[in-house]
C-alpha cells in the first residue's frame, strides 16, 4: 500500500476523465451522444489491452463465471454514459460535473434497495443533505420551466443529466455484485467491449461523419477514456477506497476552470452553493464508511485467536 501513490494516480485520473469530458462536449454539435459512446468505448480499448498486457494479465485477467453480469453492467453504464454525454451538449460543464455527483449518494439507496445493505441514520441523513444540492442546482431549471422561462434545451438537458446520473448509481450496484466473484480487469474490459456494441444500437438515429477535428477529438476522448480508467483502477491498489475517493470531487475545481477558460461559463452562486453540500454529504458518506470499516477490522482482530 502507498496511499500517496493512489492519491496522486486518483487525481491523475479525475484530470484525464475532465479532459475526455471537455472533448466531447466540444463535439457534441458534431455528432449525436450515441455515436460520441461509441468513440470513447471503441478507443478505450487498445489502451485498456496494452494495460493487460504490461500487467500480464491478459490471460487469466479477462476469465468470467458471470457474463450475464457483464452484460447488464454494460447497458446500464452505457445509457449513463449516452445520457451524460447528451447533458454535456446542453448544459454547462460545472452543472453537469455538479448533477452527476447524484450518482454515488443514490448508490446508497439502491445498494440498500438491491444487495440488501444494511443503512444507517448517519448515511441516510447524508444522502438527504446531499440530494437537497441536487435539488438546488436543478432549482433555477425547474423554476424556469414553470415559468416558461427556459428553453426545451435546458430543460432537457437538466432532465437527461438527471438520468444519467440514476442509470450511473445502478451500475454502480452491479459492479458491486461483480466484484465479488469477477477480477477487476475482466470489469474493466468487457465494459468497454459491451459499451462499443449496445453504442450500435443508435446508429439508426442520426449518425454523421464527423469532420476531420471533430473526429480527432473523440478519438483522443476514447484514448483517454482508456487512461482514465487504467489510473482510476491502479489508485485503488495502492490506497484504501476511503482514502482516494473524496478525491474524486476535485472534478468540480476542473470543471470551473475548463468551463470558464474553453467554454466561456460562469457557475451561478446556486450551482455553486449546491455542488458545495453535495460534496460535503459524499465526504460524509466516505468518512463514515472508513471509521465503520476500522472498527469491523478491530473485531476481526479481537475474535482472531492469538498464539
Amino acid at each position: 500500500m502507498n496511499p500517496l501513490r493512489g492519491i496522486v494516480l486518483k487525481l491523475c485520473s479525475v484530470a484525464v476523465f475532465m479532459a475526455m469530458a471537455s472533448l466531447i462536449k466540444a463535439a457534441s454539435d458534431a455528432v449525436p451522444p450515441g455515436e460520441a459512446v461509441f468513440f470513447r468505448s471503441t478507443f478505450a480499448v487498445p489502451v485498456i489491452v496494452v494495460w493487460l498486457i504490461a500487467t500480464r494479465s491478459l490471460r487469466t485477467g479477462l476469465a468470467t463465471a458471470n457474463p450475464l453480469g457483464h452484460f447488464w453492467r454494460g447497458l446500464l453504464g452505457t445509457a449513463a454514459m449516452g445520457f451524460g454525454f447528451a447533458g454535456l451538449g446542453l448544459l454547462p460543464l460545472p452543472e453537469v460535473t455538479a448533477i452527476g455527483y447524484a450518482a454515488p449518494l443514490l448508490t446508497v439507496i439502491f445498494a440498500a434497495m438491491f444487495l440488501g445493505e444494511q443503512v444507517r441514520a448517519f448515511r441516510i441523513l447524508s444522502v438527504a443533505l446531499g440530494m437537497v444540492g441536487v435539488l438546488i442546482v436543478l432549482s433555477p431549471r425547474l423554476t424556469a420551466i414553470s415559468s416558461g422561462q427556459i428553453g426545451a434545451e435546458e430543460a432537457l438537458g437538466a432532465v437527461v443529466v438527471l438520468v444519467g446520473a440514476v442509470f450511473a448509481s445502478l451500475a454502480q450496484v452491479f459492479v458491486r455484485r461483480l466484484v465479488m466473484e469477477e477480477k477487476t480487469t475482466a470489469i474493466v474490459f468487457y465494459f468497454s467491449i459491451n459499451s462499443a456494441l449496445l453504442s450500435l444500437v443508435t446508429l439508426p438515429f442520426g449518425w454523421t461523419w464527423p469532420d476531420p477535428a471533430s473526429a480527432a477529438m473523440l478519438v483522443v476522448a476514447g484514448l483517454l477514456g482508456g487512461v482514465g480508467q487504467v489510473l482510476l483502477t491502479s489508485s485503488y491498489r495502492h490506497a484504501d477506497a476511503s482514502v482516494v475517493a473524496p478525491f474524486e470531487y476535485a472534478s468540480m475545481l476542473l470543471a470551473l476552470g475548463v468551463g470558464y477558460a474553453v467554454f466561456d461559463e460562469v457557475p451561478t452562486r446556486t450551482v455553486l452553493g449546491g455542488a458545495a453540500l453535495i460534496v460535503v454529504a459524499g465526504i460524509l458518506i466516505i468518512w463514515r464508511e472508513s471509521r465503520l470499516g476500522l472498527e469491523r477490522n478491530r473485531q476481526r482482530k479481537a475474535m482472531t485467536p492469538q498464539g
